[in-house]
């Protein structure tokens, strides 16, 4: 892959934000304003919307590969911190540290986060980096809205439902886990339409800067693939 300048910064951005969404998900919050009360959503939808949009740009600017290779760095990433994150809960606490079952209940449940997310990024995140590129090549590069949209409309209705049926089964109802999916599905698909022009201004900026707009005509979108091209 040629070297760009901001790429890289931009999937460390990446990955850190999805670390931080495994970190804070396990709390459900409410939104306190009528008519939103009804709303169940996990913390972290205040922030992995994000790696979406993320997502969006690189799959926009540097094409299906680049988005694909973010997708696996964040992969192993997550498993790194739920391996690490269970043997620090398992190491001996030291005496008079009274914070044991506090600290364990809180990295305790990053592996099962943590699994979730991976097989939700199979479902979801491929699914938008799928759906954005191919939808490029649909429209001719015009219409970005359309794409940025329509991308997150089919990447998080698969995310969304995988993970918390995932992460939240055997320790919320069915009633909850519903509400749950179709808070956070809104949530998500809100903050990417007003996120939109944003992300607009990313893109054109970055496709001057970087001088390139990738259009994924000959891409192999296998996720498995070692070579972008077929």
């Amino acid at each position: 892959m040629r070297k760009f300048r901001f790429l890289e910064t931009l999937t460390v951005g990446f990955v850190a934000v999805l670390m931080i969404s495994n970190l804070t998900g396990a709390k459900i919050c409410v939104i306190p304003w009528a008519p939103l009360g009804w709303l169940r959503i996990s913390a972290a939808e205040f922030f992995f919307p994000l790696t979406y949009i993320c997502g969006d740009v690189f799959t926009e600017v540097y094409g299906y590969g680049a988005s694909r290779r973010a997708i696996w760095l964040g992969f192993f990433s997550m498993g790194l911190l739920a391996v690490l994150g269970e043997l620090a809960v398992v190491l001996p606490a030291a005496p008079g540290w009274g914070d044991q079952q506090a600290y364990a209940i809180v990295f305790g449940i990053v592996p099962r986060f943590a699994i979730a997310s991976l097989i939700a990024y199979w479902a979801g995140e491929f699914t938008n980096s799928y759906t954005l590129a191919k939808m490029k090549l649909w429209t001719g590069g015009k219409w970005l809205w359309t794409r940025t949209v329509g991308s997150t409309l089919t990447g998080q209705a698969v995310d969304t439902t995988v993970i918390i049926l995932i992460a939240f089964c055997g320790r919320q109802s069915w009633g909850m886990m519903g509400r749950m999916v179709v808070s956070s599905y809104l949530i998500k698909v809100a903050v990417e339409v007003v996120f939109t022009p944003v992300t607009y201004a990313v893109v054109k900026w970055l496709k001057r800067a970087e001088g390139v707009d990738v259009f994924d005509r000959e891409t192999n979108f296998n996720p498995f693939a070692l070579k972008s091209r077929d």
